[in-house]
């Protein structure tokens, strides 16, 4: 297996280093490819000094961003990766194992929030990973992985600002089986965290209701935009 490891930034200095030295400390013979967004916090300054990546740039939006990360990768398998996000330390023999299977097609991971506190993030994980194993879709925050000929045969992700991951994985599933690993990958909380718990995951589940009552992400976002400012106070300009 031959796996390349796409992973789209905007302003995640603070993140990023931590990703790519962990990635490859334990997946050392993956590819990994950096799309960066447009950062203006040191991000691609950084990446410059990088020798032993793949850096891209692209337009501003994970849609778009991993789009021009898959178009320019050469493995066979396909993993997208948000900066913020710590893969378990046997993730490449845990995908290497399901896909095996030729029926499966891809898959993606539990999730584990980094942080302990507030004391209702184990809950709100607890939820999303019981929505994830009824409804074997995901996020990308779960580490979606997938066959590059799947992948390419749907054609890849809508370069959309919102849900491009969650259509993405829809299209996939009409070719095989969706596969969700068990080993946890680590997410950060940092949105939740700064604006509330309960009221992040609101808001996710209003736009979740929105995209499923054919509401087009590019309209969901705007919503998203206008609203934003008053609910972020320090997430950053990650979502």
């Amino acid at each position: 297996m031959e796996l390349s490891i796409i992973i789209p930034v905007l302003n995640e200095l603070e993140n990023l280093p931590i990703t790519i030295a962990h990635l490859q400390a334990g997946l050392p013979k993956s590819e990994i490819i950096v799309v960066d967004g447009g950062s203006r916090d040191g991000t691609r300054e950084w990446l410059a000094k990088q020798t032993d990546l793949a850096v891209l740039d692209a337009e501003r939006g994970r849609g778009c961003q991993m789009r021009v990360g898959a178009s320019q990768a050469t493995g066979n398998v396909l993993l997208f990766l948000h900066a913020d996000c710590t893969l378990p330390a046997n993730a490449y023999d845990c995908i290497k194992q399901v896909l095996q299977n030729p029926a499966v097609i891809g898959g993606a991971f539990v999730i584990q929030f980094a942080e302990a506190f507030p004391r209702s993030l184990p809950l709100i994980a607890k939820g999303i990973n019981a929505r994830t194993r009824v409804t074997k879709t995901a996020t990308g925050d779960q580490g979606i992985f997938v066959r590059r000929k799947v992948y390419e045969s749907v054609g890849g992700f809508e370069g959309w600002p919102l849900f491009e991951d969650v259509n993405l994985v829809s299209k996939v599933k009409q070719h095989g089986k969706f596969v969700i690993i068990r080993e946890p990958i680590v997410i950060s909380g940092r949105r939740y965290i700064a604006n509330g718990p309960w009221l992040t995951t609101f808001l996710m589940y209003a736009l979740r209701i929105g995209y499923w009552a054919g509401i087009h992400p590019n309209r969901l976002y705007q919503w998203f935009a206008d609203i934003r400012p008053h609910l972020q106070k320090r997430a950053g300009d990650s979502f």
